[in-house]
């Protein structure tokens, strides 16, 4: 659950599968702490599989108004650079 003030709400994109809003909750909640995310621990910790994820990721970095999402590496599984 985020902590985040109520004046601080994000409206989440219209279009985005449950999956895919999912993962931007995720990405925005942890974009503060860390910059670069690996797919499989995302999956990890959403209980999706790495594949989903990266599957998915486009549509997230297309939708994300408030974060940049950018395919960093991939060095044992695909890596992710989000700033916000």
């Amino acid at each position: 659950m985020s902590t985040a003030s109520p004046d601080a709400a994000v409206v989440e994109p219209a279009g985005l599968s449950a999956k895919q809003t999912q993962i931007l909750r995720y990405l925005r909640e942890n974009a503060d702490d860390r910059t670069y995310f690996k797919s499989r621990l995302i999956a990890d910790d959403l209980g999706l599989s790495a594949k989903e994820v990266g599957a998915n990721m486009g549509p997230v970095a297309d939708a994300a108004a408030d974060i940049d999402v950018e395919k960093w590496g991939y060095s044992s599984g695909t890596t992710w650079m989000v700033t916000s």
